[in-house]
């Protein structure tokens, strides 16, 4: 029983690398559209005095957040075909994360990935423009959207955590989760 226990326990501490290195395989392709929770930013939600052209009022990358939003964009450079295209939310800790990580690429800012109340009249709007989006990409390159939380979670059906990147499998009009890659 013992030694069924232990080769379940390796087989689970397997599963996230080999996800990784399954996403890393469709990247090095190209074409991908990927969904990037923002690196590590302490705390929820942002503070009452919240003003989206000031820093200072919103909730930021930590120390730990930089540096992962730095070894995004190494990894990405080094195991992934050419980024074509980088689109972010106006918030702080997505557009420091897109900077950090990708700002040799041209970081665009798409207002459709702002963050949004889950349930709110914002996420269908918003939901709909970024589908829109990713329906209708086809270049060679990957595109890459930097988003939040409850973004990822409208648009793909899953949980991401900060720093993480879903790879998204697109047929038609459907979406889905292909694949995804850690950063921490």
């Amino acid at each position: 029983m013992l030694r069924f226990f232990v080769a379940l326990f390796a087989l689970l501490a397997a599963a996230p690398a080999g996800t990784t290195e399954a996403g890393w395989a469709l990247l090095r392709n190209g074409g991908q559209v990927v969904l990037i929770n923002h690196a590590h930013a302490p705390g929820s939600g942002d503070p009452a005095n919240f003003d989206i052209e000031n820093c200072t009022t919103q909730r930021n990358l930590s120390d730990r957040g930089r540096q992962q939003a730095r070894r995004m964009g190494a990894l990405f450079f080094a195991r992934a075909a050419p980024i074509e295209r980088v689109l972010t939310s106006r918030y702080c800790r997505a557009r420091d994360t897109a900077d950090l990580a990708f700002g040799d690429n041209a970081v665009e800012i798409f207002e459709a990935l702002d963050y949004f109340e889950p349930g709110s009249k914002a996420e269908e709007i918003q939901t709909e423009a970024v589908l829109e989006r990713i329906r209708g990409y086809s270049g060679a390159g990957n595109l890459l959207m930097v988003t939040h939380q409850p973004n990822i979670q409208a648009l793909a059906g899953v949980n991401a955590r900060e720093g993480q990147a879903i790879i998204l499998s697109r047929s038609g009009e459907t979406i889905g989760v292909a694949a995804r890659v850690g950063f921490d």
